[in-house]
């Protein structure tokens, strides 16, 4: 799947947005995509993750046992993945801050994991769900996402395998430029959607 392919997945969804956003890492940008939006339908769902799948080399997913993701972003994706890598999918939460396995998820010790994410920007919330695993026993030994918006710059601490890698400006909140700055702010995503 080529990119400009990817993009059309998220057209079709009405997934791929303008205007000013916060992103979950508290940057601001001026375009956002709605995973949860392109992931729920389970047909376009299922072709992402499949052409996903194919971008892992075949040497490192023969030593998959599992795939894990953050909640909530991750989990459709996450599943998904299990589904095209035939693997058993589980998720992270952080119901009091810090990931962590719960519902009855365990790993093996030393299994091996494949981190699966929908969106990674500044890497900050993969590592955190790499240390929950690694603390659960099992041992990540790459990530993949549906998009890289940090353009290659995230450092996972694994090998990352993207389906998409987007160069889309990010800002601090302090230093946004005049046309991005006079649009009202609006938080996306699984947490509050808010205008500030």
């Amino acid at each position: 799947m080529t990119d400009e392919q990817v993009l059309a997945e998220f057209r079709a969804a009405e997934a791929l947005l303008e205007g000013h956003f916060i992103l979950s890492s508290g940057l601001r940008s001026s375009r956002y995509l709605q995973c949860a939006r392109v992931l729920m339908n389970p047909a376009r769902a299922a072709r992402l993750a499949e052409a996903l799948a194919f971008k892992i080399p075949d040497k490192l997913k023969i030593q998959l046992g599992a795939v894990v993701s953050p909640a909530m972003g991750g989990v459709i994706a996450g599943h998904e993945m299990g589904r095209a890598l035939g693997l058993d999918a589980m998720f992270v939460e952080r119901p009091e801050g810090v990931f962590h396995l719960r519902r009855g998820f365990r790993l093996q010790p030393g299994q091996k994991v494949l981190l699966m994410e929908d969106v990674v920007t500044t890497g900050l919330s993969s590592r955190e769900a790499i240390k929950a695993v690694e603390e659960a026993g099992g041992h990540v030994i790459a990530a993949a996402a549906l998009v890289d918006r940090s353009n290659g710059t995230a450092d996972l601490g694994v090998p990352f395998y993207p389906l998409i890698r987007l160069d889309v400006p990010t800002y601090q909140p302090d230093s946004l430029p005049p046309e991005l700055a006079a649009l009202p702010a609006v938080k996306p995503g699984s947490r509050a959607a808010v205008a500030a």
